[in-house]
């Protein structure tokens, strides 16, 4: 049997034969590197589309390949339904009780006819069930839902940070990012028109490029602000207030403003940064799949999480390097008004963008959809893959196949012969078109092995979704390490410990202690704050590792609880920041205040908190430096362990990759060449056995003749048929003597297919060796304390941080802070 875990090849299912209307034993293997020039996936509702597509997810993260998978009509939530031992009790709670009552079952029932089926149909197309335990181990799955919580949320709105500096470098793509964001946040708003000649458009677009030319992240509300109260007072030769008179901006304003205080839009404040990274892989390093499902939001929601989206990916991906290997995917499902021939909705730039610079580094992007009409065929002959399933009209066809006809280049284009074979799909079956091939190929796809049960609800979705773990009540009580503080993070105030009254007035230092109050959340204004007393620093530190070129000075800002006897600062128990926390000089209005210990009051107590931070900082605020001692290779300043890992591994694989080419290209001189010697050996042997068979034949009508003529009297025998008959028997010796060349010719070509055997397994023998290759970097950790000398705090004060009280008494914390990992 063929074997399809082979390094780098997907198995998507079996080659087809059309004429006998079944499979053949060949297995479909797709080149994984195929994947850089992308792919179009085309099929109706049956065709087959999904379990394909499935299908091909599954073998990326086989081969441990991350990708970012945007689900607009919620299918994709299946690749969550793996279920390794395909117990009946597996599958219970995904089956419809709807359709197992039309079908006459109960859901139980249902459900063992579903494992079963499962079971045979892997095992059908040779997957043994282990492999479903493999897959999952191999990468991580997660889904999210932006714009709700149902699944893992997304702060989305976190994308008006200024992009990198790479990008903004570069003046095209700051532009294409720029008018993509600013198309995609108007949107929601209901406005449309063109970024030409919209003064929206060009108002907004002009702050943002602005303020991230400086390298400034805004807020939404900061965006607010600037609209009523541009940085700049002219646009192009007209005043601004021509252009747009402070009238209709405050209306632009009050409209974006009713957008953010709306109760559904705090979910798209919420949750993880949309960082692509950590979309893309986990913080230990492990592949993700993470399955983006927007099917619950509007056409204008959606429209702005797939520009947003599609712009981060673009800015992600310009700060990779170049690689010919696959590093990551982009999957949508089904881009039918994403992608018009005409139009240029804020989805279409990027897309357009990625399709034709994503290769050089190798971020490969697979499209689907059920409506091939209205696309833009001219984008989409970047191309390099087509699968073409069954199509539902013949307009549906024609116009497939003039994409395909643009796409495929100087290849050879036989329209009628296509044309005959996509109009005969069975369901399951496709035709793919692949550039890297000389010929197109029909297969039939593999079984998946994830439960294709159909759309998830967000209720179902829910059921995925790890609730985080409870918290007490505490002035320093926070989000999970490398999470972000928005607003809506809750504690409980437990019955062990009441709740302080806020003092009724602000706390009145006797001596000359610095207060600094932590910005509240704008989402917040119009709440009644609380503040809570905290000690909050900034050490500047310096590092250096000589051996990694490491020699860097960092400012760590961080908060600490007052605690225990005298009111010091807990700096232990304390929470650092990823980015320093925005601060102001006085409280927000009518803000009530905690209970500050006496023992906090003047410079004595500053003294006291310094010396206890430096000591702290020496002992607790060490860094780690990553080190991967078979590739010599150090973690970059600011790489993260991810980030690093994600490198190494793909270092490797690009090593794998050339290695295999390399293998290849040395097996295919030695394949060319016994494969020629076989090739005249077998026209030898046909030759010889032509000779023998036109010698034999003449041989026996002349001896024949001979005896006849004898027998018959027609001749007397004389000297002439002696000789005759002398004559023809010596022939009869030499096709002996030809018989024994057969028979030579036939050991050498025995002896050549039998080389040709020991070659094939000699390479299957290397090509496994090179895919059992780990391709898992091993990391060490080495341990750098600062300089002691050098360490100096810089801010040192008594800090306020804001919180909100709900009526059934959970605390909420007002302000918006980016906590750094631990």
């Amino acid at each position: 049997m063929q074997d399809y875990e082979q390094l780098g090849a997907f198995y998507l299912g079996r080659v087809f034969n059309p004429g006998a209307g079944q499979t053949t034993p060949e297995y479909l293997l797709y080149d994984a590197k195929d994947l850089t020039t992308h792919a179009i996936c085309v099929g109706m509702t049956g065709s087959g589309k999904t379990g394909l597509c499935v299908s091909l997810l599954e073998e990326a993260a086989m081969d441990g390949v991350p990708a970012l998978i945007i689900d607009p009509k919620g299918d994709l939530g299946n690749l969550l339904l793996t279920f390794p031992e395909l117990k009946p009790g597996d599958f219970a709670p995904w089956i419809d009780p709807q359709e197992a009552a039309r079908k006459g079952e109960t859901v139980e029932g249902y459900a063992a006819k579903m494992a079963d089926r499962w079971r045979k149909g892997l095992a059908e197309w040779d997957q043994p069930t282990d492999r479903i335990a493999r897959l999952k181990a191999k990468a991580e799955v997660a889904i999210y839902t932006p714009g709700s919580t149902a699944g893992r949320p997304l702060s989305v709105l976190r994308s008006l940070a200024a992009p990198s500096e790479a990008l903004r470098a570069d003046s095209t793509a700051m532009r294409d990012h720029i008018l993509s964001a600013v198309a995609g946040l108007l949107g929601l708003l209901g406005i449309t028109g063109d970024p030409i000649t919209s003064r929206e458009h060009i108002l907004v677009s002009t702050i943002l490029d602005l303020a991230w030319k400086k390298g400034e992240n805004l807020e939404l509300a900061d965006l607010i602000h600037r609209i009523q109260k541009p940085p700049f007072d002219r646009v192009g030769v007209f005043d601004l207030e021509t252009f747009y008179p402070a009238g209709d901006r405050l209306k632009l304003a009050m409209m974006m403003n009713n957008l953010m205080v709306s109760p559904g839009f705090s979910a798209w404040m919420t949750g993880e940064p949309l960082n692509i990274q950590n979309l893309l892989y986990t913080r230990e390093g492990k592949p993700r799949h993470s399955i983006l499902s927007i099917a619950h939001l509007s056409d204008a929601e959606r429209m702005f999480f797939v520009s947003t989206l599609l712009n981060e990916l673009l800015a992600w991906m310009r700060t990779q390097p170049g690689t010919s290997s696959l590093r990551a995917l982009l999957y949508m499902d089904e881009i039918f008004g994403y992608f018009p021939p005409t139009a240029n909705p804020p989805s279409k730039g990027p897309m357009l963008t990625l399709l034709k610079q994503a290769r050089a580094f190798g971020v490969g992007v697979v499209l689907a959809t059920q409506n091939p009409v209205d696309l833009d065929y001219k984008g989409l002959s970047n191309c390099g893959t087509w699968f073409i399933g069954r199509l539902q009209t013949d307009r549906d066809k024609a116009r497939i196949l003039d994409g395909l006809e643009s796409s495929v280049g100087d290849l050879s284009f036989d329209r009628s012969a296509l044309d005959s074979l996509i109009s005969n799909l069975q369901s399951r079956v496709f035709l793919m078109r692949n550039v890297h091939d000389q010929a197109p190929t029909l297969f039939q796809t593999r079984w998946a092995m994830s439960y294709l049960r159909g759309p998830m609800t967000l209720d179902q979705i829910k059921s995925f979704t790890v609730a985080p773990a409870p918290e007490s009540r505490s002035a320093l009580t926070l989000p999970a390490s490398g999470s972000t503080m928005n607003p809506g993070s809750e504690v409980s105030a437990p019955t062990s410990e009441p709740v302080a009254h806020p003092a009724s007035t602000r706390p009145v230092l006797t001596g000359d202690l610095p207060e600094v109050f932590f910005q509240v959340d704008p989402s917040y204004a119009t709440d009644a704050i609380t503040y809570r007393p905290v000690v909050y620093g900034v050490v500047r530190l310096h590092y250096v590792l000589a051996r990694a070129r490491l020699d860097t000075w960092k400012a760590r800002s961080l908060i600490a609880p007052l605690q225990g006897t005298g009111a010091m600062p807990e700096w232990e128990e304390g929470i650092q920041f990823a980015e320093e926390p925005t601060l102001n000089q006085d409280p927000a209005p009518a803000a009530g205040f905690d209970a500050l210990p006496a023992e906090v009051s003047n410079r004595k107590t500053l003294t006291a908190w310094e010396k206890m931070l430096k000591s702290y900082a020496y002992r607790g605020m060490g860094q780690e430096q990553l080190y991967c001692r078979d590739l010599k290779a150090y973690a970059g300043e600011d790489e993260t362990e991810s980030e690093f890992i994600a490198r190494l591994q793909m270092l490797l694989r690009e090593q794998r990759d050339l290695a295999m080419d390399k293998l290849k290209q040395g097996y295919k001189t030695k394949f060319d060449r016994i494969e020629n010697r076989i090739r005249t050996a077998e026209q030898r042997v046909a030759t010889y056995e032509s000779k023998v068979k036109e010698h034999g034949m003449s041989t026996m009508l002349s001896l024949g003749s001979t005896v006849l003529g004898a027998l018959l009297g027609r001749r007397s025998v004389s000297v002439g048929t002696v000789r005759s008959a002398s004559s023809t028997l010596k022939s009869a010796g030499r096709i002996s003597g030809k018989k024994e060349k057969v028979e030579q010719a036939r050991e050498t070509l025995e002896a050549l297919q039998a080389e040709l055997e020991e070659l094939q397994e000699a390479f299957d023998a290397e090509k496994q060796a090179l895919a059992d290759q780990q391709i898992e970097p091993d990391i060490e950790r080495i341990p750098i304390n600062p300089r002691k000398s050098d360490l100096m705090v810089t801010t040192l004060a008594l800090g306020w941080m804001p919180w909100v009280q709900r009526v059934d008494g959970r605390w909420i914390n007002a302000a918006r802070i980016s906590v750094a990992d631990a």
